[in-house]
């Protein structure tokens, strides 16, 4: 470590590390608005500029090295004025609908704004006039409100491989588009949301179903039911007030039920039941001579971009749909004929923690007779707007448990909302299925945590697995050139779109704070430790529907109701 000078006091960096790392350490806050947290510096919006003693210019910390006998002054009149104008000119033809927008009182352009005690137009430009993008299922795009900050053109790019949206035009005219300018629904976007947990204003959010769902609840003549992503109620409390990483399941559900909900499910029920399909799926192929590896299929944004960049590993895609649309498929029909419904007159409600839910809802292959599996998505953040919007305080309300008979859940189908979790729940009922033991140590550690690729070997009965689990879609396609070029020492592949998995999920809390999202993920991990019990296959629930509805694993009625197929697919770039 060496010594640097901040505003006339010692600090301590480490040589060679960019400033702003030293400052932001130090606990020294210094604005950014293109910053991102593990990529290279862009430098681009400039705001993180500081006076450094011996250079004429300002410089900008995040892409400046620290260096020994460095002093800085990061609040000077100077820096700050830079900052000023920054803002100014970003505000100058920026759209006046604060009031209106969905990022007022959580916008980086309006808090910084307020920080600097910017309180009138200084610039008058001429307003934009692009159209608003509202082809696609998962997110709006309002150019109106983009500064050019490159965070969703990054994120796209470097963490998730996909390059839907890029810098088009040049000088004044620049805009971050699509190819060709067309909507996102037929660009090669994944609507996995990262661009919008990134975005600093209100240029990218969420296609928000509350007021489809709002009039379901107010239709006397639907029965309206509810799951919950197993990342949910690990979150839901950071945009409620409380802190991150509390687990509010009880309270979570007490809400729903205030809201008007008829029923609530719990998406790790179908979690557990995904295993014992997916499990069962897995123990074929490698007993039977099937294609392996095979790659989970419960992640919609990795669907689409399997079926975009690499359709000839579509035949390596588990046939199991996932969770959330297990659960819908069994919700209308044999949750409806126990209850006597029509299909028809059940609105199914999924709260998870991914934009690409609502595309995957919408897809021909997830409904039945023309009846949809799920009617409507809502993200984390919905859940959160809709229980404010309702006035209900949480803190208030008496803890309640998830309603019979996909309510009971293990831990392992719990666990489903951290990378890793989907790999460690289903090796523990694989070795079960193959060798009719429980596996001696349920917690498998090479698969936990947020490294973006983990591997490991696992023995089970004379079978030597190799399992490889992957978060982030730029890691997914570095594996799979891997495959291409011949390696073939992998067995199963457990691959989420979002960094850290469901957790770190478009549909979560804005911003990205790593800390919370570790946070999340502890609160998994601790109730799975704590958990009575822990493996899929002994959900007496998940059992009870095989015997009285689904048969066995993998049966007719399973394979037409639990599974479904893939295809190539054709999108503009």
């Amino acid at each position: 470590m060496i010594t640097i000078e901040v505003n006339g006091k010692p600090i301590e960096a480490k040589p060679g590390e960019m400033l702003l790392t030293s400052l932001r350490r130090a606990g020294i806050h210094v604005p950014t608005l293109c910053h991102m947290e593990g990529l290279f510096p862009s430098g681009a919006c400039r705001m993180c500029v500081v006076e450094v003693e011996g250079r004429p210019s300002l410089m900008p910390s995040c892409a400046f090295p620290v260096v020994p006998g460095l002093k800085v002054k990061t609040h000077s009149p100077r820096a700050t004025d830079a900052r000023r104008t920054i803002i100014e000119l970003l505000l100058a033809n920026h759209p006046d609908d604060c009031n209106f927008c969905v990022r007022n009182t959580d916008c980086e352009l309006q808090r910084l704004a307020a920080e600097l005690g910017i309180r009138q137009r200084v610039y008058m430009g001429a307003k934009n006039d692009y159209k608003m993008d509202v082809s696609s299922p998962s997110i709006v795009r309002d150019p109106n409100k983009c500064i050019l900050c490159g965070k969703c053109v990054r994120v796209c790019e470097e963490v998730q491989g996909v390059s839907a949206i890029d810098f088009t035009a040049r000088g004044s005219r620049t805009i971050v588009g699509t190819a060709f300018n067309e909507g996102l629904n037929v660009s090669s976007c994944i609507n996995c949301g990262q661009c919008v947990v990134v975005c600093p204003t209100g240029a990218l959010r969420e296609r928000s179903s509350i007021s489809n769902v709002v009039a379901a609840l107010e239709d006397p003549k639907k029965m309206v039911v509810v799951q919950h992503a197993p990342a949910v109620s690990v979150t839901l409390g950071e945009l409620l007030g409380i802190k991150p990483g509390k687990d509010i399941m009880g309270l979570m559900t007490a809400a729903f039920r205030a809201l008007g909900f008829n029923r609530v499910f719990d998406t790790s029920f179908t979690a557990d039941l995904t295993i014992m399909e997916e499990g069962s799926e897995l123990v074929q192929r490698l007993t039977q001579g099937g294609v392996v590896p095979m790659f989970t299929s419960c992640s919609p944004g990795w669907i689409k971009f399997i079926e975009q960049f690499y359709p000839e590993y579509l035949p390596n895609v588990s046939t199991c749909k996932s969770p959330q649309q297990m659960m819908g498929a069994v919700v209308k029909s044999f949750f409806a004929q126990r209850e006597g419904v029509d299909p028809r007159d059940i609105y199914s409600v999924s709260v998870m923690p991914c934009t690409a839910k609502k595309f995957e809802a919408t897809r021909p292959e997830m409904s039945r007779n023309g009846v949809p599996d799920i009617d409507a998505v809502l993200t984390t953040r919905e859940l959160a707007q809709l229980i404010r919007m309702r006035g209900i305080d949480v803190n208030s309300l008496e803890p309640e448990d998830a309603d019979t008979p996909f309510g009971e859940r293990s831990s392992a189908g719990k666990i489903f909302g951290a990378s890793g979790g989907v790999m460690e729940a289903a090796l523990r009922s694989a070795y079960f299925l193959i060798t009719g033991k429980e596996l001696e140590n349920l917690k498998i550690t090479p698969v936990r945590g947020l490294k973006g690729v983990k591997e490991a070997r696992v023995k089970v009965g004379d079978l030597e697995l190799g399992v490889a689990v992957v978060n982030g879609l730029m890691n997914t396609r570095r594996l799979l050139d891997s495959l291409k070029a011949g390696r073939n020492d992998l067995h199963f592949i457990e691959v989420m779109t979002c960094p850290g998995g469901c957790i770190g999920g478009g549909g979560q809390p804005l911003g990205a704070v790593q800390d919370n999202v570790k946070a999340r993920m502890r609160a998994l991990y601790q109730i799975d430790r704590d958990a009575a019990l822990r493996t899929s296959h002994h959900n007496a629930s998940v059992k009870r529907l095989y015997e009285e509805f689904l048969g066995h694993p993998l049966s007719h009625k399973s394979h037409e109701l639990l599974h479904t197929h893939y295809a190539p697919r054709e999108v503009l770039w």
